[in-house]
């Protein structure tokens, strides 16, 4: 049995999700995990991962899609939902989402074992590749000429 979302529910959480301040504010959430995870900061950890769960929804939806951050979210959505691409798949710029989970769980593993330059730098690459996959989205996104100008 699969659960369906109704597609007018699930049109509202993706306008509301495409808010640059949705996307800028999620960018935290990986040196905010990190730091809980070294400092043993459970708490915060929690904290943190119930923002990432509501943060979709906190914002109203932009006037426009403009801003680059509200085209990450309908870059990803259109190339998962429209377009019908994996996200963990070999292929450019898929192959960038694959890659950044063993670098993400080496992060976590060395803010485990409280080793923050570890942690650190592979915190800034798995960020670095999550930037350069959506950033290679978007151009495709703007390149299909399929925004609302």
């Amino acid at each position: 049995m699969t659960l369906r979302v109704p597609d007018q529910l699930e049109e509202q959480f993706w306008k509301r999700h495409s808010n640059p301040k949705s996307g800028w504010s999620r960018t935290a959430l990986t040196p905010a995990l990190l730091y809980a995870v070294h400092h043993r900061k459970w708490r915060l950890a929690g904290a943190a991962v119930f923002f990432a769960l509501v943060n979709p929804v906190l914002f109203s939806p932009p006037e426009d899609d403009d801003a680059w951050m509200t085209r990450v979210v309908l870059a990803e959505r259109w190339w998962t939902r429209e377009r019908e691409e994996g996200l963990l798949d070999c292929g450019h710029p898929n192959g960038l989402n694959l890659l950044n989970v063993p670098v993400s769980i080496y992060a976590f593993v060395a803010a485990y074992r409280r080793k923050p330059v570890r942690a650190g730098v592979a915190g800034v690459v798995s960020m670095g590749l999550k930037f350069w996959y959506v950033v290679a989205l978007v151009r495709r996104y703007d390149a299909a000429e399929i925004r609302d100008d």
